[in-house]
């Protein structure tokens, strides 16, 4: 069951951008990944660090995923609030102070002395992370010169690969919690990138302005009814992915160590390879949607891991690190096609579009952390993977999904 709906081009998507034009946006959404890199890549210590934390606080799986559930949630809840707020005033260098967050998170999380100490370091982070990627979203997509898909992949990958990183330079460089304030050089870079991107921001908004008020309100190429249908569907599939996600995020590590008796640096190697996967699959869902519809890219992302999820619990140690590279790399090209989709659904709404995807992914990965740790606790580890498996069905719903086919853009 799907509508197709035909949109033209409007604005200066419509035209080809200059040459200049062209190789400023590249630098600036190749600054902005840059940026995103070194954000995810700090905020990724966190879940890097858990059997560190683990042992060193003597802590429960249950708490480990309140933990997540803190960091996560506080960014979740505040994301949609951020980006509705910065559609009507933006506030370019925001991003400078959203990497200053993560900043103070990462120092007091190098000095916590106890579990609530922690909690409140995750906060922290996790307002960063609020401020952060509603409005460097919307700087991918003014970047973008109207290849939107292949903006966000890149944008997207440099979080990912950021995300990858960390367990990485986690197991090379953390040795004990004290050495996390190395990472602060990182934040500290991170924050001098993105001071110099709002500067270009600033210049942005004001010949932006000019431009809106000659073209007028955007509107949506499709019914409200559609819209909501779609948007309730999409908020599904966004659940699929990053619950399922959220038992590699979290306990993969742990899964390793327990099942297969892995050290727990060469199980923190493996969770680096899975999250490498996801960087390299994340930058394929922009540029193919672009091409040939997001609604495909979909379909494959999302329902095409089921029949390795469901292999994944029952299989041994080679088996598990290739199955689980190949979800990683599939499932995520699912988000930049998601979220295309949505800014495509309601026009003008960049920031509020983005925050609520990106809250959202995140809300649901820190309570499917919480949810899955009590699981853990509870039934074993293994059980995580077994009931998680069928997640990736209610791909299905990508039924609902209206097809928006946009007429080719000619300058």
């Amino acid at each position: 069951m799907s509508t197709t709906i035909d949109s033209a081009p409007t604005g200066a998507a419509s035209a080809s951008p200059s040459p200049q034009a062209e190789r400023t946006g590249f630098r600036v959404l190749s600054a902005i990944s840059f940026a995103h890199f070194l954000n995810d890549m700090i905020q990724s210590l966190i879940l890097a660090i858990y059997p560190m934390l683990k042992g060193g606080f003597d802590l429960s799986f249950t708490q480990i995923g309140l933990l997540t559930m803190t960091y996560q949630v506080t960014a979740s809840l505040l994301q949609p609030v951020v980006g509705l707020y910065t559609d009507k005033h933006p506030k370019p260098h925001s991003l400078a102070i959203a990497m200053a967050f993560t900043l103070a998170g990462l120092l007091l999380l190098s000095v916590a002395p106890s579990y609530g100490v922690l909690l409140v370091a995750a906060a922290l982070v996790g307002t960063g992370s609020s401020i952060f990627h509603p409005e460097s979203s919307r700087v991918a997509r003014m970047a973008s010169g109207g290849q939107h898909g292949l903006a966000q992949s890149i944008f997207q990958v440099g979080g990912n690969g950021g995300s990858a990183m960390g367990p990485l330079l986690a197991a090379l460089i953390v040795h004990q919690q004290a050495s996390l304030a190395w990472f602060s050089l990182a934040a500290l870079v991170g924050i001098v990138v993105l001071w110099r991107i709002g500067g270009w921001y600033s210049r942005q908004l004001a010949q932006g302005a000019r431009k809106r008020k000659a073209a007028g309100a955007a509107v949506s190429p499709a019914p409200t009814r559609v819209v909501v249908r779609a948007m309730v569907v999409l908020m599904v599939l966004v659940f699929s992915k990053y619950f399922y996600m959220a038992s590699l995020t979290s306990y993969y590590t742990f899964y390793l160590m327990e099942r297969f008796g892995l050290a727990r640096q060469d199980a923190q190697l493996h969770l680096f390879m899975f999250l490498a996967a996801v960087a390299a699959g994340t930058i394929l869902g922009g540029p193919i949607g672009d091409r040939i519809g997001r609604k495909r890219v979909i379909w494959a992302s999302i329902l095409g891991v089921a029949p390795f999820t469901l292999v994944l619990p029952h299989v041994g140690l080679f088996w598990t690190t290739v199955l689980t590279f190949i979800i990683g790399f599939i499932l995520a090209s699912a988000f930049s096609a998601i979220l295309v989709f949505a800014q495509e659904l309601i026009p003008g709404k960049v920031g509020m579009v983005s925050g609520l995807f990106f809250g959202f992914a995140f809300g649901m990965g820190g309570i499917g952390a919480a949810v899955l740790g009590g699981l853990a606790d509870t039934h074993g580890i293994r059980a995580v993977y077994e009931y998680c498996a069928y997640l990736p069905l209610l791909g299905l719903l990508t039924v609902f999904l209206p097809d928006l086919r946009a007429r080719p853009q000619r300058a």
